[in-house]
């Protein structure tokens, strides 16, 4: 907030924005009208001393700004990405698209029982997942032009490489590889990198009851499916060190994460450690 606050002091009329061309905004002539509304809106709340308002009008302005108007966070399971994308979407005011895990009623029965419950669970979350992700950045919101997820939607194909049997697991790729291409790839993802014992420590706090059973080799086999993922794939990622990370606890995290943005990466790895 106290970035945003000195820039209210300051004369409004100096600051200067750069727009970038990306899958999920973009400079056009509707993008360019909104702008320049919002930013005559800005000038009157300013001069009536109406400064929560012109603190609103600057998120949304900023937006406009952001080098990345669609970030994923991705992760194991308690690496901690849904409480990253939660104060990411306050601190740059986005739309936020969090996965409806419990809404699946095969997840607690796979827990008990994977081999049986498996396939049905994969299938129900990639049904679940495209749907959300297609009906959510297919429409427009003015007031978020940045949406932050807490998945990615190859996580489907992840997860099923490591629950599903060989001929499952084809049949399921072939699915995936028909789906995948109709949704739009961040522009932008986060990986949370953090060692099986902290994971292991994280799902024990959130106590969800289904995933105390949770073994350890089931860990250590979805973080070598994520790495070898993130070595081979071309989207652009910030690779984070989540081995000691506190973003609800330590604001220095989580800022250091929002400078990272601001950052023009090229395709590939680019590593951020925390301070």
């Amino acid at each position: 907030k106290g970035g945003i606050i000195n820039r209210i002091k300051t004369d409004s009329s100096k600051r200067n924005f750069n727009f970038s061309t990306n899958n999920t905004g973009g400079i056009n002539s509707f993008n360019i009208l909104v702008f320049q509304s919002l930013f005559l809106i800005s000038k009157y709340f300013k001069a009536s001393g109406k400064t929560y308002f012109l603190y609103r009008i600057f998120f949304i302005i900023d937006a406009f700004n952001m080098k990345y108007n669609f970030i994923t966070i991705e992760g194991n399971i308690g690496a901690g990405k849904t409480t990253l994308a939660h104060l990411l979407s306050k601190r740059l005011n986005a739309r936020l698209i969090l996965e409806e895990f419990a809404d699946n009623p095969f997840l607690p029965k796979f827990y008990e029982n994977q081999q049986q419950y498996a396939f049905p669970l994969e299938l129900f979350f990639m049904a679940e997942r495209y749907k959300q992700l297609k009906d959510l950045l297919q429409t427009k919101d003015m007031f978020q032009h940045v949406t932050v997820s807490d998945y990615l939607f190859t996580k489907c194909l992840l997860f099923a490489k490591v629950n599903l049997p060989e001929a499952e697991f084809l049949l399921y790729q072939k699915l995936f590889e028909i789906i995948n291409p109709q949704l739009v790839q961040p522009d932008l993802l986060i990986y949370l990198h953090a060692p099986v014992g902290k994971l292991k420590e994280n799902i024990r706090r959130r106590n969800r009851s289904y995933e105390q059973g949770i073994a350890t080799e089931y860990l250590f086999a979805l973080q070598e499916t994520y790495t070898q993922y993130i070595k081979q794939h071309n989207i652009k990622t910030l690779y984070i060190d989540a081995s000691s990370s506190d973003f609800l606890g330590n604001e220095r995290h989580l800022n250091a994460v929002i400078e990272a943005l601001d950052k023009d990466f090229d395709e590939g790895q680019h590593y951020l450690q925390l301070p």
